[in-house]
């Protein structure tokens, strides 16, 4: 794939697009036959890509890898390199719902649990009534099922959002997109859960003020081991260590 002419700004050895959401959801539009891998990235995932060379190899293999955490744009400062802006998953998911809502555009959603996935479909539907559903499918499957990839293929989606967690669903949009004509492809995380309601968004303020972690870790104190990911990689980049 041919990355972005976009301005590319190392970060431990991930190239970031310098890019707003709007500059990003223009460039992805304005071709309807091309096809992108999107890779929201925040510290935790280019602390597994600097621990993990296949999966560092699968995010770089993307069209856009965009900055989703304050962390990142705060190592983006400390090289006097300062990306644009922050652009969460969740947020750059549900626009690009809205647009494809609106321009007729079909969607596949692929993972969570058969529950969520079913929630989370039903409410997008309620949200956007004009969006068309080209299908959907539960996370719970291998990598190498190739039932999975055949029922999203032969729907023709022009976008695919991907939850299944890092590292597996930039490693299965890497290992397949090759086989689709065309198609906007995304990792998302845990935006399923999110849209479904099984899981609370940060208040707007927390969002603000660039606490939305905090905010999470209030509510799920299991992810402290997640956190301290982060730490470890500010402190690293403050020291120059990678």
């Amino acid at each position: 794939m041919v990355r972005d002419v976009s301005e590319l700004i190392n970060i431990m050895g991930i190239p970031f697009n310098n890019l707003s959401k709007q500059d990003l959801i223009d460039n992805i539009t304005a071709s309807d036959t091309g096809k992108n891998f999107i890779v929201t990235a925040n510290p935790e995932i280019v602390m597994e890509a600097r621990n993990n060379l296949a999966y560092k190899n699968s995010i770089t293999k993307s069209d856009y890898i965009i900055a989703d955490g304050i962390g990142i744009i705060i190592a983006s400062k400390l090289l006097k390199q300062p990306l644009s802006e922050r652009i969460p998953g969740y947020e750059l998911m549900m626009t690009m719902i809205e647009y494809a809502s609106k321009n007729q555009k079909s969607c596949y959603f692929l993972g969570a649990s058969e529950e969520v996935n079913q929630a989370a479909v039903r409410k997008l539907k309620e949200k956007f009534p004009e969006l068309i559903i080209a299908g959907h499918h539960h996370g719970f499957f291998k990598l190498d099922d190739e039932s999975i990839v055949n029922d999203v293929r032969k729907t023709q989606p022009d976008f695919v959002f991907v939850a299944l967690g890092m590292p597996r669903q930039e490693q299965w949009i890497a290992n397949n997109i090759d086989s689709f004509s065309k198609g906007v492809f995304m990792g998302v995380g845990g935006s399923f859960d999110v849209v479904a309601g099984e899981v609370q968004r940060a208040p707007e303020i927390w969002i603000k003020l660039n606490l939305e972690w905090l905010y999470r870790l209030i509510k799920q104190p299991s992810r402290f081991k997640r956190i301290l990911k982060v730490f470890e990689f500010i402190f690293r980049m403050i020291i120059r260590k990678y």
